[in-house]
Parts: structure tokens; C-alpha cells; sequence
């Protein structure tokens, strides 16, 4: 039996020990809709002890040497690889996507690791040129301090690496408040590292109420960085949370993707290409593709090739082999969903396929739907749908697809597809989104940073600035004697 685990009870990890405690969360598999575990959980003053926890661990851990944080974290990424496929199949029972994906996102979160165990060891200083004969300056990179993690449902490992890496390797200890929906990846992910040797109270996981834990993150002052990935809703009210403290804040916020397809395509990428933008993770992607616009001349082929692929898609427990399409997270996505499918269909939108809820399960499970000559006013071109719905309409020139792009509140991601080399540039320097695909549908990797624009957030993810991030830039200046 796991560490974290007694029965079906799983324990929290605070201060390098396995805790349970007199609160719990049910975990409800989407694919069936039945509880299948149940997590501890703390209240504020139990997040101000693992805070004050972490902080009596943060001096000797930033003191430990780059190379020997980044052994460290390679031990973990090593870890997450042995164990992927039991971990693997906790995440499709927590969150319900297809195991193949699951597989996938265990791979990539390890990879995350690896890649910060060698960027901590590139968290360069510099030295400056004086001005004047008797002065030296410095320039070095220190840690941030405590990192308070808030990570998501969606991707719920792959979202907590991107975090928690970054920070350990900047040298920061990590208090990481996993979704409540999906808390069991989390305490995989402290097993590793609890295996790996960190030291206790560098990496704690605390589970419970959102508001309250969020809420001791954002007033304790032990608390030097709070990093998120969310709604914009919600990032907004950690920002004024974030107020009193001037705590730091790293949002990563909603998206509302478009994709433009233009008659100078490859029509078999094109629709591939979208596709796969769309429906994985079931469409619940921050960088999903909500909203294609397809070029007049090459629409009746493309929306043609678009249903067939779509209706063709297999729904199902993740579990289950060729499963492509699994539930969504819960009774409300499911009727978030349905509702912007009918208001789509009331404005003039023409349902192609789907388009309601599928039968074939017990449950939160929706058709795959394709929805055509979706007016630009409907909600589902306005606002992220995190579902396997996909609003198609047309646009005649360049022009009109970029200012149709980039009429919106989110700038997280966008997708082209073209084989005019021009236009690609054009379109890469005019999108006004923090990650650009062109004839791409999968942007996402550790070497490249990842955020978005206007309201989907601040700051960066993975790449150099993904460790940038939990380092303050400190300035030394030293007065010599200019005589021997």
C-alpha cells in the first residue's frame, strides 16, 4: 500500500510526514460518477503551519548547491517514469481522459523535471561595469522564498510540475494546493519526491477549501509567491487578494483559441491538426481550439472532413482501449456545455453532429458536436466552452481572420494553419496571443516558454522563464580600495 494511502483514505504530506486529518474530500471517477477515494484535508491554520514549515526549510535548501538540487530532481523525474503507469491510470479514474493521454501527461510532467534539474544550474548573476575606479557590482539571481502552488483539474499532474520543478530548482520550498476534483496526482507526486530524498518541508501538499486555503496563501507574509493556473476570474480575485501583502503572483488564465484555416492549407493537416487541438483532454484545455474560421473557398471540405472525423470519435471510460473521447468533469461542465451548444443553435448556428449528452455511460459524458455558420456573437465564440465542442464559421480574406482572432479578452494561444511562408509570418507577429501554432496543434514543450496576453494571465511557464520566475534579482555593490 502506498505511504500516502490507508484503505481508501489518502494521507496529505506536510512537513516530510504522511498526515491524515478529521476533514476529507470524495474523488468521484467522471466516467461512472461514483466515489472511489478520499483525501485529508486542512483548514488556514493548517496551511499556516505548513508555511512556517516550509520557511525554517527554505535556508538550508537554497543553500544547497545547483548540482545537487538538480540530482534531486532528476531522481524525481526518474521516479515519475518507473511509476507512470500506475499513476497514469489515477489520473484517468480522477479526471477521466483517456489513459493513452494520461500516459502522455506523466511523461511530460517527468520531462519537466529533468528539464529544470539542468536549468537550475544556469540561474546566472553578472558582473557590471563600473563607473567609477573604487566600485564593483554584482548582479545575482536568490530565490523568491515560499512558493504558494494553486494547480488545476485538467492537467493535474503535467499543472503541478510546471510549478512545483521550477520552483524547488530555484531553490524555493512549495506548499502545492491541488483541484479538489483531482487531488490524487498530487500525493503521487509528493511519494516521488518524498522517495527521491528532498529534504521535509521543502514540498507539502495540502487539499480543502479553495477560498480558505488560497486565502492563508495570499495574507501570510511567509508566503513570498503565489503561482496559479485557472479561471480569469479567479486570477483576478488573487490579485486583489494579492493586494495587502503585495504578495507575487504568476497567473496562468483562460484561453479562448482560435484557429484559422486558409485555402492555401494542406486540408488533411488542417483538419487533422484542428481536431486534435480540440478534443484533447475532451476539449478541457486552457488552449483548446474554441472557435475555427475557415477560409469561404475551402469551408463545404473542410467542415465536410471536420464531422466525419468528429462523429467518428470514440467515446468512453479513459480506461478502455481506443478511447478518445471520456467524460467531462462533472454534471456541470457537462450542462455548462449544453447550454452553449442551445444558445449557439437559437442565434443560427447549424448543428452538424452531436450535440447532446451521450447515453452510452453513467457518466458526465457529451457528444462530440460540430456546430456550423456559428454567428461571432454567440457564446461559444466568445467564451471557453472546456468541452468537445467545436463552433466553425467563415472568413473571406487575412484581414478579417486576425482582427476576428484577436477580438477577444484572452490571448493565451492561437492556431494557423497556411503553407504561404508570408502570410505565417505576418500572422506570428499580428496574433496577438502568448503561444502562436502554425500548422501545428500540440505547441506545448519544457524548453519553450508558455502564458498568455490581456486577461489569460501573467508571466511565464517553462522555458528559462519558467525559473525566472522564483528568483529575485539582487544587486551588490561593493566599494574597494583602488590603491595597492
Amino acid at each position: 500500500m502506498s505511504p500516502a494511502a490507508t484503505g481508501d483514505l489518502r494521507k496529505l504530506y506536510l512537513g516530510g510526514k504522511w498526515v491524515a486529518t478529521n476533514q476529507q474530500i470524495e474523488v468521484r471517477n467522471p466516467a461512472t460518477t461514483q466515489v472511489f477515494a478520499r483525501v485529508a484535508a486542512v483548514g488556514r491554520a493548517e496551511v499556516a503551519e505548513a508555511l512556517a514549515t516550509a520557511e525554517k526549510a527554505a535556508g538550508s535548501w537554497r543553500e544547497v548547491p545547483a548540482l545537487g538540487r538538480a540530482r534531486l530532481l532528476a531522481k524525481v523525474a526518474e521516479i515519475l517514469e518507473r511509476r507512470s503507469e500506475e499513476i497514469a491510470r489515477t489520473l484517468t479514474l480522477e479526471n477521466g481522459k483517456p489513459l493513452a493521454q494520461s500516459r502522455t501527461e506523466v511523461r511530460v510532467s517527468a520531462d519537466h523535471f529533468l528539464w529544470f534539474a539542468g536549468e537550475c544550474q544556469r540561474a546566472y548573476g553578472r558582473v557590471v561595469p563600473q563607473q567609477v575606479p573604487n566600485k564593483r557590482h554584482l548582479v545575482l539571481r536568490v530565490p523568491v522564498g515560499v512558493v504558494g502552488a494553486i494547480s488545476p483539474w485538467n492537467f493535474p499532474l503535467m499543472l503541478s510540475a510546471r510549478k512545483v520543478a521550477p520552483a524547488l530548482a530555484a531553490g524555493c520550498p512549495v506548499v502545492l494546493k491541488p483541484a479538489s476534483a483531482t487531488p490524487l496526482c498530487a500525493l503521487h507526486l509528493a511519494e516521488a519526491i518524498d522517495e527521491a530524498g528532498l529534504p521535509p518541508g521543502v514540498f507539502q501538499v495540502v487539499a480543502g477549501n479553495a477560498a480558505e486555503i488560497g486565502g492563508e496563501l495570499l495574507a501570510n507574509p511567509r508566503c513570498r509567491k503565489v503561482t496559479f493556473t485557472g479561471s480569469t476570474e479567479v486570477g483576478q480575485e488573487l490579485v486583489r487578494g494579492a493586494a495587502k501583502q503585495l504578495t507575487k503572483l504568476s497567473l496562468e488564465l483562460g484561453g479562448h483559441a482560435p484557429v484559422l484555416v486558409f485555402a492555401d492549407a494542406d486540408l488533411e493537416t488542417a483538419v487533422q491538426g484542428a481536431l486534435i487541438a480540440k478534443i484533447r483532454n475532451t476539449g478541457q484545455s486552457c488552449i483548446a481550439a474554441n472557435r475555427i474560421y475557415v477560409q469561404r473557398s475551402i469551408a463545404e471540405p473542410f467542415l465536410a472532413a471536420l464531422v466525419k472525423r468528429t462523429a467518428a470519435l470514440k467515446i468512453g471510460n479513459g480506461l478502455d482501449d481506443g478511447v478518445e473521447i471520456g467524460p467531462l468533469i462533472n454534471e456541470s461542465a457537462l450542462q455548462h456545455a449544453l447550454a452553449q451548444i442551445d444558445q449557439a443553435l437559437q442565434a443560427g448556428a447549424r448543428l452538424m453532429c452531436g450535440g447532446k449528452r451521450w447515453t452510452g455511460g453513467t457518466g458526465y459524458f457529451l457528444e462530440p458536436t460540430v456546430l456550423a455558420d456559428v454567428p461571432v456573437d454567440a457564446e461559444c465564440m466568445r467564451e471557453e466552452t472546456f468541452a468537445p465542442v467545436t463552433p466553425v464559421s467563415i472568413f473571406d480574406d487575412e484581414s478579417e481572420a486576425v482582427r476576428l482572432a484577436n477580438d477577444t479578452r484572452y490571448g493565451l494561444a492561437a492556431y494557423a494553419f497556411t503553407r504561404d511562408l508570408s502570410r505565417a509570418w505576418r500572422l506570428s507577429e499580428q496574433l496577438e496571443f502568448g503561444t502562436v501554432c502554425i500548422n501545428d496543434s500540440v505547441p506545448s514543450t519544457s524548453q519553450s516558454p508558455f502564458g498568455g496576453t490581456k486577461q489569460s494571465g501573467w508571466g511565464r511557464e517553462l522555458g528559462a522563464e519558467g525559473l525566472d520566475a522564483f528568483l529575485e534579482t539582487k544587486h551588490i555593490s561593493i566599494a574597494i580600495d583602488s590603491h595597492t
